[in-house]
């Protein structure tokens, strides 16, 4: 087999995958218990790294772009920049390639692990379904706690701008916040949650695919892991482009 067929050969599989999720959806068992310590790990566990992230971001974008508007006499608006910047762009996708990063690379090395020690297989044979309960857990998980961590993401990244803006410009938080709050409508929220939600949903998928197809003992779970977190990062990136034109046309914005 050649590398183009082994290549369709996986986007067939993964999108094989990706069918198996969403009809495991819709037939018990539910494994809630699984399910709620999964959005322990993957959200409260990712918050201060996100929170971090974010909070930084929002500082250097406003260190740098205010001093662009300054030069026009407008840096009373960087406010307004920071919070659309941040709601409908930065928060979200920074949010994605961070949770993909720690949390992607985690499932695939854990699922990784499984499947080249048999335990996969293992739970087959017990009559268990090792997708119901090992990958359909986690992308609930994701689905819920990946849009969450990403509005407090653009809370802090806000705040950390509001903090560089009243130490570096003299702007009061009075103003920043109005500046901030008023150039946001509807569908920037709509936006700003929508994407995180989308992004959540294939940083799931792509890590458990990869946990899943792991092959070659522990060689294999490093590779599976780093491939996570690279294919994880592109898909976010284009996936964001292309969400950004549907909405864009939804939204007539």
């Amino acid at each position: 087999m050649n590398r183009m067929q082994k290549f369709f050969f996986s986007v067939a599989d993964f999108f094989e995958l990706g069918w198996k999720i969403i009809k495991s959806l819709f037939y018990p068992p539910y494994y809630f218990e699984d399910t709620v310590n999964q959005m322990y790990t993957i959200g409260v566990e990712s918050f201060l790294i996100v929170g971090m992230s974010s909070f930084f971001t929002g500082m250097i974008l406003v260190l740098q772009t205010g001093h662009e508007l300054a030069v026009f006499g407008a840096k009373m608006y960087v406010g307004a920049l920071a919070s659309v910047s941040l709601v409908r762009e930065l928060g979200p996708v920074l949010t994605g390639i961070v949770v993909a990063g720690r949390v992607g690379a985690g499932i695939a090395a854990e699922l990784g692990s499984m499947k080249v020690t048999e335990q996969i297989d293992a739970l087959r044979a017990m009559g268990t379904d090792p997708i119901k309960k090992l990958v359909t857990t986690r992308f609930l998980a994701g689905l819920v706690v990946v849009p969450a961590l990403a509005v407090l993401a653009d809370g802090l990244g806000i705040l950390g701008g509001l903090f560089v803006a009243n130490a570096t410009f003299g702007i009061s938080p009075q103003s920043f916040w109005k500046t901030a709050i008023q150039v946001l409508d509807i569908n920037d929220l709509i936006m700003g949650i929508i994407k995180p939600f989308v992004f959540g949903a294939l940083l799931i998928w792509v890590a458990c695919y990869k946990g899943l197809t792991t092959e070659g003992g522990t060689e294999g779970v490093g590779k599976s892991t780093t491939q996570s977190v690279v294919i994880s990062s592109i898909i976010i990136l284009i996936g964001d482009y292309f969400v950004n034109q549907v909405l864009i046309w939804i939204l007539n914005i």
